[in-house]
């Protein structure tokens, strides 16, 4: 399975500016979840960032650059691992050590997945079953 963790993001090319302005830019990301509140503060930990807002049904972490909502959803069903490629996103996280990084994930309550897809990135599942992986921060530039 091809992932962008196996080239080096520094080396990827960049596509010509455009003439007209952008329609809009990323603001956040948001997932959905059985528990917001629980799944706001395993990301909270996991990427050090603060956690805005947490209740039974939102929580807001805000990044450098864009937030990262969480929603809880009633009837919520966790991706399936493997997925055969039908996921609907999955985040990539960058660490200067890979190892270290999965096993502290996973002492906050995400999964290592099985089977692992490649050799350089570990596929994680956080605690609502979303798929992760989290690859070397050098790869990413």
């Amino acid at each position: 399975m091809a992932d962008m963790t196996d080239t080096e993001m520094k080396d990827a090319p960049v596509a010509p500016a455009s003439e007209s302005a952008p329609v809009a830019k990323l603001a956040m990301v948001t997932l959905d979840a059985p528990d917001a509140a629980e799944l706001g503060r395993f990301y909270a930990e996991v990427l050090g960032w603060p956690l805005v807002h947490s209740d039974e049904n939102y929580a807001m972490l805000a990044g450098p650059s864009h937030a990262l909502g969480i929603g809880t959803i009633p009837d919520f069903k966790k991706p399936n691992w493997p997925d055969d490629g039908h996921k609907q996103f999955h985040l990539d996280l960058a660490a200067d050590d890979v190892e270290a990084a999965a096993a502290r994930c996973v002492e906050l309550g995400a999964a290592r997945a099985e089977p692992q897809p490649g050799e350089t990135w570990v596929v994680l599942l956080d605690p609502a079953g979303h798929p992760f992986c989290i690859s070397d921060a050098k790869n990413w530039g």
